[in-house]
């Protein structure tokens, strides 16, 4: 999970589809820079763009099951996209 803002600036990130070494490029729509997680490092780098060498925030963030994450957090909500249109 990384932030969209730089410089006090907010991006809109999205995927470029394209992939580098396995791992998806981001574009935002704002700078039209590219955007990719380096191996070894937090954060998302830029290479290539207005913020080319520069580094997007990484923030704290877990990987697990929905079932475990439930039993930790019971008071969690999530938005159901089969009710969106009712």
């Amino acid at each position: 999970m990384y932030s969209r803002e730089i410089d006090g600036r907010l991006l809109t990130l999205s995927a470029s589809g394209w992939t580098y070494n396995n791992t998806f490029v981001l574009y935002d729509y704002e700078t039209e820079s590219l955007w990719r997680h380096l191996e070894g490092e937090d954060g998302l780098t830029c290479i290539g763009g207005v913020y080319a060498d520069r580094k997007l925030g990484e923030f704290p963030s877990q990987q697990t099951r929905w079932v475990e994450w439930k039993q930790s957090h019971p008071g969690t909500k999530f938005l159901d996209p089969a009710h969106l249109c009712e």
